[in-house]
This record gives C-alpha cells, structure tokens and sequence, in this order.
C-alpha cells in the first residue's frame, strides 16, 4: 500500500500567531512533504521495499560510510522526519509537562541549557539537516544533528523532538536567520505534551 501525505494536526495559518507563517506551510507541507511522498512511492515501486514501514525502509537503506544517501533513503527518510514534524508543533502556548522538565534538568542541568545545546546543533549543522532531541540506546537523552534526512531511526534512537533546519523551513518567516526561527521554535512552536508522550 502506497504511503499518503498526512492531514496536518491544525490549519494552515494555526501557527502563524506563533512565527510559522501559513504560506510556510502550504509549501513546506503542501508541496515539499508531499514531493517526498509521491517521489518515495515511486523509488519503491517494485522493489523489496514495497509494502514495508517507513522505519523499515530507513534502516535497510541507509549507508552510514556514505557521503550521500540513495534515493529511497532520501526520499522515505524525509517523509517519516515531516510526520514527526508536524505533531511535534502546535497552536497555542504549550506547557511542559514535568516528567519531561526533570528529564531535561537531568541530562542536561536546565532546560535553558538544554535549549541551548539544541539551538547550537541546529545553527552548527553545515547546510540542510535536522536537530534533535533524542532518548538514546542507554535510555538518556541528548541533543544531536543529522545532515539532510538522516534521523534517528538510523541510529536506534527515539525522536523526541525535531527541527528542520533545510531553508525552505524557515527562510519565508525568518529569511536567513536561523538562530533566530530556532529560538522561536523552542520558545513558541513546540508541542511539548506531544514531546513528552514519546518518551
């Protein structure tokens, strides 16, 4: 069975209030994630990967000595990461639940600090990629970046949180500062209940 384009959780201009703008999203969603969707369908089509789950695909084809990844991977790794994105956002102020907060304080002292480490990761990441918030193989958490599509599924560990740092993210709201749409991000965009529940 083909993979479709999810419905996104809230309307097109649910976050504009919050620095995401609905122009940002009927291309970003509309038209970037769905490009993954109809490109990814196609690169399987016929192939032993037709038929498995997205995280499925991601691990059998990515190539960790690989300077670039293969079609597949770009394009079904892409996909699962905008799924992920989505959800991880909302309208609104979103509170932190405390299970998450000492979690944070935990790994990372604070969770000023915590944010900190992950606006460096996802300014610090050279060209397209993504920052993360993962429950790593040990069970603790930390903060990570990956080029391009790469995410944590590669890796064995569990997303908790996302950002997409490709420009076509952030440049229509925020042109080229991106410390700055990674701020806004953290301080205005999270859905951290969502966060929280993937622990």
């Amino acid at each position: 069975m083909a993979f479709e384009l999810p419905d996104l959780p809230y309307a097109h201009d649910a976050l504009a209030d919050n620095g995401m703008s609905k122009e940002t999203l009927e291309y970003h969603h509309d038209l970037h994630h769905n490009a993954y969707v109809t490109n990814g369908n196609k690169a399987i089509e016929g192939t032993e990967w037709e038929g498995k789950s997205l995280e499925e695909i991601i691990v059998g084809t990515y190539d960790k000595g690989a300077v670039a990844q293969n079609g597949i991977f770009n394009n079904i790794s892409q996909l699962w990461n905008h799924n992920q994105f989505w959800e991880m956002m909302g309208p609104g102020k979103s509170s932190m639940p405390s299970e998450l907060e000492a979690a944070l304080k935990d790994s990372f002292g604070s969770v000023d600090k915590f944010k900190e480490e992950f606006s460096a990761a996802g300014a610090g990441q050279f060209g397209s990629g993504w920052a993360w918030l993962v429950k790593d193989t040990d069970g603790g958490l930390k903060v990570t970046k990956t080029e391009n599509g790469v995410n944590p599924v590669c890796f064995g560990q569990t997303a908790l949180l996302g950002c997409d740092v490709w420009e076509h993210s952030y440049y229509i709201d925020f042109r080229n500062a991106r410390p700055k749409y990674l701020s806004n991000f953290l301080d205005n965009l999270v859905n951290w209940e969502n966060v929280a529940s993937r622990m």
